[in-house]
């Protein structure tokens, strides 16, 4: 007679229980479709409270969140009152699901959790991704508390300010509230990103950030894709629009290395993408964890290590009053290595251009050829002009380029020509 091995089947069973019991735990609400991953729909507390609580969970397990589009309070978003924090090898999926600032919070949506109000020496954090699933939007609050950069004073009534030639103001509830911060700085940021190596975001929708939009800080490795970008000059508080200053898209600070933007597009407030390697206030200290900044890590070029370099930039549709791409940087800082493909850009009320390389009023001027070796092309737009030069650039080229502005030049210099070197034009034209 055969006897029959049943010790295989013992196994096979006892592996099944253990995977569904895993499923069933990291779905949540029985979506045990959803395999591997940390809901925190598995939690108490508040919705920021249940997503810290998932996040320290996966930080053991999983390595993944999932944050769903239904929330357990019964509503379909996720209330955001202080920053995510995001640690090393996370991966957080956003599965059609809404997140917006509270108008208590004052701090950024997402910021890497190495760097912050007085951490003065970060260490690197590295692998960390957002990846957006259908429809997952950011938002900022209804009534947010303060916006624009380090530079702005918050007011209720910015309009009225501007009047009386008071031009560094932006809209802020806190505003003249004893005992509260008057200015704006880098908690306002939506998602903020410092030393780190290796980070990812995909397929997301931001809407109405209380400054910039996303900002890099001393981050190698980028990789952003599939991201709209709603960030308008003013927020609509009980029926009135209100003036909110600095509302970039997508920021590269201090030695951001090795980055692919591709597949951007919406509108802003304020530059689309800025490349900045600026230092304003040269003759002042600058440190990490300062409150006081658009930074939150030191806003000093140090060295080649601090310098902007191999970016590649494409397929970008967008509008504003300021700039599609504004390359910056000043005195020795670097940016180079930079490469733009394929951009439409609606200049509102014809003002500026598509492209800015140089920067002028951001301290010292930008040292000659410190700028160097960028490339555009496959550029259209109207405005002031394709591009503006303003710094003593070193090769630099574009190619096909469509001008539909006021003016008669596709490039527009704001120094002499002479003073660059190897910078060459074709097909880059005013069309009619």
């Amino acid at each position: 007679m055969l006897k029959r091995n049943y010790f295989p089947w013992v196994i096979y069973c006892y592996l099944f229980a253990c995977i569904t019991a895993f499923h069933s735990f990291a779905g949540g609400s029985g979506e045990s479709w959803k395999p591997q991953t940390v809901n925190p729909n598995s939690f108490e507390g508040t919705d920021t409270e249940r997503i810290i609580q998932a996040i320290e969970m996966a930080k053991t397990s999983t390595q993944m969140v999932r944050i769903p589009k239904e929330n357990t309070n019964g509503t379909k978003i996720w209330m955001i009152d202080s920053a995510l924090l995001l640690p090393s090898n996370m991966t957080l999926i956003l599965d059609n699901c809404t997140l917006q600032l509270s108008d208590t919070s004052r701090d950024n949506l997402f910021r890497s959790d190495n760097v912050g109000l007085g951490v003065t020496d970060p260490s690197w954090n590295e692998n960390i991704r957002i990846y957006g699933i259908g429809n997952a939007v950011l938002k900022g609050a209804t009534n947010p508390r303060a916006t624009g950069d380090g530079a702005r004073q918050i007011s209720l009534n910015p309009k009225a300010e501007q009047e009386k030639g008071n031009w560094r103001v932006s809209y802020g509830s806190d505003a003249g509230k004893p005992g509260l911060k008057q200015t704006g700085d880098w908690r306002n940021i939506m998602v903020l990103i410092g030393y780190v190596r290796d980070f990812s975001l995909k397929n997301v929708r931001f809407e109405n950030a209380h400054g910039w939009t996303i900002s890099f800080e001393r981050t190698v490795g980028i990789d952003i894709s599939d991201v709209t970008i709603f960030n308008q000059e003013f927020v609509t508080v009980d029926g009135q629009q209100l003036m909110t200053a600095n509302k970039d898209g997508i920021n590269l600070r201090q030695g951001c290395k090795n980055v692919r933007i591709d597949n951007i597009s919406g509108l802003t407030g304020d530059d689309f993408i800025a490349l900045s390697n600026l230092d304003t206030a040269p003759d002042k200290p600058k440190q990490n964890g300062d409150i006081n900044g658009s930074m939150v890590t030191a806003s000093r070029w140090y060295g080649p290590e601090d310098d902007i370099e191999q970016v590649v930039i494409t397929n970008i549709s967008c509008q504003n009053r300021y700039r599609a791409i504004a390359i910056r940087g000043s005195d020795k800082a670097g940016i180079h290595h930079v490469c733009i493909s394929g951009v439409i850009f609606r200049a509102r009320e014809d003002r500026y251009e598509a492209l800015l390389i140089g920067g002028r009023g951001y301290g010292e001027e930008s040292l000659p050829g410190k700028i160097h070796t960028i490339q555009a092309m496959n550029i259209m737009g109207n405005g002031q002009s394709l591009v503006r030069i303003q710094a003593k650039v070193a090769n630099c080229h574009f190619l096909n380029g469509m001008y539909t502005g006021v003016n008669e030049r596709a490039t527009l210099y704001e120094i002499d020509p002479r003073e660059t070197s190897n910078v060459t034009e074709n097909a880059w034209l005013k069309v009619r």
